[in-house]
């Protein structure tokens, strides 16, 4: 650490004991089933939808034997709407990982930690930062941004290379008193400082206890940081869905493959024409076909254009594809969000 940034740790403690975020409900514990929960939740969603979900599954599933021993699709379904359907199959398995491999009981350190399923770098410092006191630097998109611009770090994110210097210096910046009751609160102050006050835009720097040592502020331009220049290539995919239903209120769904879009969800059949949908339904039930509008979903890499078409029949018939379900069964599934959204709002 340079003579600038001492004291940065101890600054950033003292700001969040005071002024930081104590009424999360994954806070103001040290369980690390509860707070590895969170972590994995929190990547790429936000506080506001965490939230509930984070409730109903610790209702749901109240210690990691209990998610361990619970059905894939009763995991799914529990996480249905929330999106980044790997996020649950990863933990699913890290769960039963942990029952298998450590008796039921959260291996104590970062290194241990990211040898269990979906677990990464810097999700394991925060679980061993924040309930053992481990004196190890995460790094999520709150603390890169924090970092990047009290230090100037001007190199792209982008290259691996630069990264992992960020790591090395994030690691020199830790408390180094007091460490075992320093360190969760200097991890919980790093993100906070990330998802309040050094926002992307517009941060409030007026109100950040080390603008003094900050060199974006000093600068004048903390927006342009961090740099990271590599965009994400987008693609594009059109689907038509078939949306059977029965007037009982029956629905047919298939089990989505285990790789690829909706992984190991329940869906409507999918197909990749509106020719081959009509293909798959008796030719005397042709005539009933409704087409939907149509509209898009937008996934991480790849934007959906999906084509929903409906058919109401009398009464449950084969018809090739999936399983037809009754009303009271198929809500508690793993369900992609449009398709919930087609079934629930008819």
């Amino acid at each position: 650490m340079t003579q600038r940034h001492m004291g940065f740790a101890e600054a950033v403690v003292a700001w969040q004991k005071k002024h930081g975020r104590h009424d999360l409900p994954w806070q103001n514990t040290q369980d690390p089933y509860a707070v590895w929960l969170s972590e994995i939740m929190l990547q790429q969603t936000q506080v506001s939808t965490v939230r509930d979900y984070f409730a109903r599954f610790l209702q749901r599933f109240p210690t990691v034997a209990d998610l361990a021993a619970a059905p894939l699709d009763d995991v799914l379904g529990l996480w249905s709407g929330l999106g980044y359907y790997s996020r649950a199959r990863n933990m699913h398995k890290a769960a039963q990982a942990v029952v298998a491999l450590h008796g039921g009981v959260f291996p104590r350190s970062s290194e241990a930690l990211q040898t269990l399923p979906g677990i990464g770098r810097s999700t394991a410092a925060a679980v061993a930062s924040l309930c053992f006191g481990e004196p190890i630097a995460i790094l999520d998109g709150n603390v890169k941004r924090v970092l990047t611009r009290v230090l100037g770090f001007k190199d792209d994110l982008a290259s691996s290379r630069h990264e992992r210097a960020l790591w090395e210096i994030a690691q020199t910046m830790l408390p180094t008193r007091d460490v075992a009751r320093a360190m969760p609160r200097y991890t919980q102050g790093v993100m906070d400082m990330g998802a309040t006050l050094c926002t992307p835009k517009q941060p409030r720097c007026s109100q950040c206890p080390v603008q003094a040592q900050c060199v974006a502020a000093a600068e004048g331009a903390p927006e342009r940081y961090p740099v990271k220049t590599r965009k994400l290539k987008r693609s594009a995919e059109s689907w038509w869905l078939l949306l059977a239903q029965t007037s009982a209120g029956e629905v047919l769904l298939e089990q989505r493959p285990h790789t690829g879009v909706w992984a190991g969800l329940y869906a409507l059949p999918m197909f990749a024409t509106l020719a081959d949908l009509q293909a798959a339904v008796p030719k005397r039930q042709r005539a009933h076909l409704q087409e939907e509008g149509t509209f898009k979903h937008v996934l991480t890499h790849k934007d959906l254009h999906l084509h929903p078409v409906r058919l109401v029949l009398p009464s449950a018939q084969a018809l090739g594809h999936g399983q037809w379900l009754a009303g009271d069964a198929w809500p508690s599934l793993g369900l992609p969000a449009p398709v919930r959204k087609l079934l629930t709002n008819p």
